[in-house]
């Protein structure tokens, strides 16, 4: 039986990867996230190069045999938004967690052990920056981080830093924080805090 949004005569499903909006502009995400040029981009999928770029700017759509080798090629999960799941893994950690806009400490979403921590909702908090609560360590290990290649890697390693004691509208209490870096489905550059359960700083 064929599912309400598989296109007639499909019954595998097989072409609706191609129906995806902005197929192209996805595409292109891939292709640069993992800084793979057009050239190997069209090898993989059998068509020129011309033809990459023409599926990149929206011109045309790639076929489904393409689609197939080039999600293949990537790892697969091209079309699936992780930001829902992201948030709710996020959410029900069992540890003090958050994730935050990479470039303006934006909060997206934070465990319950995070919010017991700070004394506050994550939802009273959610969209604000919070670099106006770091403490005096939080602030130097962001200094620390263009030393560290944080800036110029796709994919740095984990950071580990003392968080050191703060209570300026948001209670931080001393431990042993890792920041990792993630991305969300449009390829914006987050970063999840996870405090480290019995370890003194």
């Amino acid at each position: 039986m064929r599912a309400p949004h598989d296109p007639p005569g499909d019954p595998t499903g097989a072409a609706v990867t191609t129906r995806l909006p902005n197929l192209g502009a996805r595409l292109r995400r891939l292709r640069r996230l993992r800084g793979i040029k057009q050239g190997v981009f069209a090898a993989v999928a059998r068509v020129t190069q011309a033809t990459v770029s023409r599926w990149e700017r929206g011109e045309i759509e790639p076929g489904p045999e393409a689609v197939e080798r080039l999600l293949a090629f990537l790892g697969d999960g091209a079309g699936c938004p992780p930001d829902g799941a992201l948030r709710r893994l996020v959410e029900s950690s069992l540890l003090p967690t958050h994730l935050i806009a990479d470039h303006d400490h934006r909060l997206l979403a934070a465990s319950t052990a995070r919010e017991r921590e700070w004394g506050r909702a994550a939802s009273d908090l959610a969209g604000l920056p919070l670099w106006r609560f770091a403490t005096g360590e939080i602030q130097a290990a962001e200094e620390r981080l263009e030393g560290l290649g944080w800036w110029d890697e796709p994919s740095p390693g984990p950071v580990e830093l003392a968080t050191g004691r703060g209570d300026r509208g948001l209670r931080i209490e001393p431990g042993l924080m890792v920041w990792e870096r993630l991305y969300l489905a449009d390829g914006t550059p987050v970063r999840l805090c996870t405090t480290v359960p019995g370890v003194s700083a």
